[in-house]
């Protein structure tokens, strides 16, 4: 028997990486989970992998930026599963770093449209769900930039301090509803959002150091998903308002200090999964 068994979730940005990771959590725990991501391909990939390890998943291609579709997301998982305890707003981009005043409105506001709107759109048609049948679990992901100005990183980080501040502030307007309402940061995950990064020409220097940052505090997808599965069960219900974070100031310091020592001892550093592509400022 799952924790969340009989449960049903959905989870943005759930065809890869820690929203994968997330997903195949919450299915071994007995859910049915929906994925949505924009790439049809890739979410029916995500589905055929969950499916072959014995879970039970279905999929739909949604820009959550767009609140037709969302609200699409929600019906056609109510149709496929015949309820919706779980909503995961995973989904998110973070636009190459940089300086603020290089990007252009339309890139800056791309991030905006998938992390901020994207979070509202399915909070909004999640919570109208939950609040009318008196259950359910909304659980918003946080990032760097929840709780401090992260430079260079303006219009990710900025979207990550309103989603804590949206998410706290929506747990107290529904209290007493039945409904758990929950902000939950990952830390650092090795996945495409640090490996894969595209940064201005006139910044790159800022990230040599990078990819040992990346060796020191990321860690695997499947640990923050782990605790995601738990934050979505039944140990956290008549908890609304958690704010679960897993940066750990001891881990980084152990981190920095392996790193440290490495280098110290003179041993070379492993290959590093981090790429990073050089793009030209968008300002217009």
């Amino acid at each position: 028997m799952g924790q969340l068994d009989g449960k049903v979730a959905v989870v943005t940005g759930g065809s890869r990486g820690l929203g994968l990771a997330m997903v195949k959590a919450l299915a071994r725990d007995g859910a049915r989970v929906m994925i949505a991501s924009r790439a049809p391909a890739s979410v029916d990939q995500a589905v055929a992998q969950v499916q072959a390890q014995g879970g039970q998943a279905a999929g739909m291609a949604v820009d959550v930026g767009a609140l037709e579709q969302v609200t699409a997301l929600a019906e056609a998982t109510i149709r496929t599963f015949g309820r919706l305890d779980i909503w995961v707003n995973n989904a998110g981009t973070a636009g190459p770093y940089g300086a603020t005043l290089d990007f252009s409105p339309e890139t800056f506001n791309q991030v905006i449209q998938t992390n901020i709107m994207g979070t509202y759109y399915g909070s909004r048609v999640a919570m109208s769900q939950f609040i009318a049948q008196g259950s359910g679990k909304l659980i918003n992901l946080l990032g760097a930039g929840w709780n401090k100005p992260v430079p260079w990183q303006n219009a990710y980080a900025s979207s990550k301090v309103w989603i804590r501040w949206f998410t706290r502030a929506l747990a107290e307007e529904t209290r007493g509803s039945g409904v758990g309402v929950y902000a939950f940061n990952p830390g650092m995950v090795l996945t495409e959002l640090l490996t894969d990064v595209a940064v201005f020409e006139d910044d790159a220097k800022r990230l040599e150091r990078f990819p040992m940052v990346v060796r020191a505090l990321a860690r695997p997808p499947e640990i923050p998903a782990a605790k995601l599965a738990w934050l979505a069960s039944g140990a956290t219900d008549g908890k609304t308002g958690l704010e679960i974070s897993l940066v750990n100031p001891l881990a980084v310091t152990a981190g920095f200090a392996r790193e440290g020592l490495r280098a110290l001892l003179g041993r070379p550093a492993p290959e590093s999964p981090v790429k990073i592509r050089v793009v030209k400022p968008n300002r217009s």
